[in-house]
Parts: C-alpha cells; structure tokens; sequence
C-alpha cells in the first residue's frame, strides 16, 4: 500500500495546484482524478475549468469575435474582405487542440514536482491510526493508498432542471454546449448567468437567432446594477440578444420537431422552439461518492462540505476547497484556497480574503468587478463616494474599435479606502487586476490617481474614474 503525506482528490485547478504546492513544500503527495478526455478513451487531467469550462470557452469566444470582427468592423479600419464563411467544426477542433494542451501541461509539472499521478475515482474509506485511506476505483479496478492529509477538491457539477434531461445532443449543459459542430438556427438558453451570456454570445455572433431565459427579475443581480444596466442594453438593443427576465418555465419538450419550452413572463404565456437549447441555472457541489456518510463528512444543507476559515472540514487532517465548500464559485479562487491549504499543513500562515476575489464574465463588452456593488453599501449603512469614467474618449479604446463601457470606484466616505471596483469595457478582465491590488493593498481613490498610468491605455480609464471619486476628473 502507497504511503503518501498529502492525498489530493481532484485535479482541477484547485487540487492540482494544491498538489503542487505541497510538493514544492516537501511533502510526498499523490493526486487522484477520474477525468478523461473528450474521447472518453485517456484520462485528462484539469477539470471542469480546463476542459469543458474556462479555457474552451473562452477559446471559442475569441473564435467567434474575429468571425464577427471580420463581418462588421474591418470595413471601418480600412480592410476589405471577400465572402466571410464561417467553420464551426473548425473552431472547436481549435478549442480541442487548446485544451489538450492545457491538460498535458499539468502532467508535465506533476511530473516535474514530483507529485504522482493516479486515474480513479478517490473515496474516503476511513483512519488507519493516524493516517487515512483513501480508495482508488479505476473502472473497477481498486486499489487503496494512505496519507497523513487528505485535501478534497472535487469541484461541482451543472444543477439539474427537474423539467428536462441533458443529453447533450438537443438539451446541452455546458460540455455539450462547448461541442456543437454546426450553428443552430434558434439557440435557447435558460439562465443569463456567466454559462449562459458567454455561450449566448458565442452562437449568436456566429449566426444563431439566440433567446436567454431567465428567472430572477433582475439582470445580473450578483453584479454591480450601474454595469448590469448598461451591459443589458448593450447585449439586447446592440447585439440582439433576447433576453427575458422573471421567467417562470411551465413544461419542456424535446422530440424529433426541437426543444419546446413553455414559459410564463410579464403575466403572459409564452411558446418558443428551439433547434438546441443550453440549460445554464448554475453550479452544485461534486461530493458524489467520496463515502461522506460512511465517514462521518459534515455538509451543510445545500450539500458543501462544512469548513472552517482555513478550509479545515470536521475530520481530522482532512481539508476541502474549491467549488465543493463555501465562497464563489471560481477557479481562481480555488487555486489560491488549494495553495493556502497545503501551507497550512506546512505550519505556515497564509492569508485569502474573499472581499479582494474577482469576478469576470467574458462577454463583448467584457464585465469585471472587486469588492462590493453600490447596492451592498447602501444595503450596509456605509457611507460611500463614487467616480465613474466611460471608454468612449479613451484613445487606447477608440484605436481598438472598442469605446463602450464605464468603470466605476467605489470608495470611503471617511477614509478614502477603495471599497469596490466595478467595469464593463473592452479588456476589462486584465484590468481589474489594478482593483484587486488596490483594495489588498488598502489603497484609497486617491492612491490611485496618483499612480501614473501609461498614455495612451485603457487603465485611464480606472484612474480618471478614481479621480472623479475625489471631484477632480480632468477628461469628464
């Protein structure tokens, strides 16, 4: 029997980093995945992120904004193009070739680590003194190994709709929705949550007739409402996206005509047929056959697995992180907690603040935000200022063909300290990153106006909008 200190179950990004961090930190540590690849014939090493979440679908996204590029914008640059066709087969044997590579990469630095590698299923069987064992089911195939810590990262999998099964042939979940090799006439999407807005955009760009269903009466109702608002114009009167708000779906149908759902909105009924549709109402907690019960795992009542502030569950040396305990679900915010954890079992004191986390969504305007929406403050009694600035007098900007969009500092009424970042614009994703740092940095507006920001960037924008924040705007 394998003896290990560090047992990781899962290689996403929270357990494979994890991994790795331990290694680094001396520690003899083996993960275990049950990931395979697209073909179903090899494992794949990653998760839902690297292989049908984050990274394919952002690959796909750049893929159908040049396609959409090519059609509508290089007229105004100047470029004539001849008769723009577009190979949807093509581009997801593009996005395939991106995750590949992806995943190989995490077995090269497993190999380089020296962390060992095993394909299962990984389950708790329980103590064998002060070790625990942990099961490794490879397709029947067990085998058990032992380790002084046990680190569960078993992410989550698509919520199920109760009306409807994903076969993910006309009723997609995101894996399916990541694999279609030909653009469907009428594209429904139900939930206008990060899934369904980035696939939406997608197949709408590339020629789709695109309807997003949504059930709660706000649009983007985690976000910041001055960004929600400007963003839902921007994909509804600009970029044609339907987007319908309190819905409420009655009945589903899928058979040889399409996908028919029923639905009521704005007191009415409402029948629409879809070639495809994507069913996107979020994420829940992977803790299926990891023998919870059999050892006593404690998980709450929406099913994560109960941890404390450090990620410690209630066993002993067992910690858990990522999608499956509390806090955004977030593939970053899971590399970070698989991190921390593996310094913890080193005695070290690392430190995650879950107010400092981004959030993005990688739509056409992007949308990115830090800390807490105008919405939470006032909700809070906090006295607060604000400054905004949009892109539409940026040079960066308008030499990109992108001059939508606004960012908004949220700061202390007293101390000036940064409480919030929030953006819609183009690149935004790499420019919250300023946000972040300012607010773990305890930064004040002023701090960032006074930084000086090349010319001509798109971070202007962020720092005119921190200027603002004090009433000294000098482009607005």
């Amino acid at each position: 029997m394998s003896q290990f200190d560090v047992a990781v179950i899962g290689a996403g990004p929270g357990g494979y980093i994890a991994a790795i961090r331990a290694a680094q930190l001396g520690f003899k540590t083996v993960c275990i995945d049950a990931g395979v690849n697209k073909a179903g014939d090899a494992p794949a090493l990653g998760g839902t992120c690297l292989n049908v979440g984050c990274i394919p679908s952002k690959a796909l996204l750049q893929s159908s904004e040049h396609f959409h590029a090519a059609q509508h914008d290089f007229a105004e640059h100047g470029i004539t193009v001849g008769d723009v066709k577009f190979d949807a087969a093509k581009m997801i044997e593009r996005k395939d070739g991106i995750v590949t590579k992806l995943t190989g990469g995490i077995k090269f630095l497993f190999q380089k680590n020296k962390v060992e590698s095993l394909f299962g299923k990984g389950s708790l069987k329980g103590r064998n003194g002060d070790v625990w064992q942990v099961e490794v089911d490879n397709k029947g195939e067990k085998s058990v190994v032992e380790a002084k810590h046990v680190i569960i990262a078993t992410g989550s999998v698509p919520r199920p709709l109760p009306l409807i099964d994903i076969d993910n042939v006309n009723v997609l979940d995101n894996e399916g929705a990541l694999n279609l090799t030909e653009v469907p006439k009428k594209l429904g999407v139900i939930g206008s949550g990060v899934i369904g807005l980035e696939m939406g955009s997608v197949w709408k760009r590339v020629g789709s007739e695109v309807t997003i269903l949504e059930a709660m009466p706000t649009f983007l109702a985690a976000a910041d409402q001055q960004i929600a608002k400007e963003a839902f114009k921007v994909f509804t009167k600009e970029q044609g996206l339907a987007i319908e708000l309190g819905v409420k779906i009655n009945e589903i149908k899928n058979d040889k005509n399409g996908v028919t759902v029923s639905y009521e909105v704005g007191g009415g009924a409402k029948t629409e047929t879809f070639d495809k549709l994507i069913v996107s109402i979020g994420r829940i907690p992977n803790t299926e056959g990891l023998n919870a019960e059999g050892v006593g795992l404690e998980k709450d009542e929406r099913g994560f697995i109960k941890v404390d502030g450090e990620c410690r569950t209630n066993l002993p040396n067992v910690w858990a992180i990522g999608d499956v305990v509390r806090g955004p679900m977030l593939a970053h915010k899971a590399s970070d907690e698989g991190v921390a954890v593996a310094e913890r079992i080193a005695g070290q004191k690392p430190h995650l603040d879950f107010n400092t986390i981004p959030f993005v969504i990688y739509t056409d305007p992007e949308i990115a935000w830090v800390g807490k929406t105008e919405e939470q403050l006032k909700a809070e009694g906090v006295e607060y200022k604000k400054g905004t600035s949009g892109f539409a007098a940026n040079g960066r900007a308008l030499g990109l063909g992108k001059a939508k969009g606004t960012v908004k500092v949220l700061a202390c009424a007293k101390t000036d300290r940064v409480l919030g970042v929030h953006m819609i614009g183009p690149m935004v994703s790499e420019l919250v990153a300023e946000g972040v740092m300012s607010m773990e940095f305890s930064a004040s507006s002023e701090d960032i106006a006074r930084i000086v920001h090349a010319h001509p960037t798109l971070s202007e924008v962020l720092h005119e909008a921190a200027l603002a924040a004090d009433k000294r705007a000098l482009h607005g």
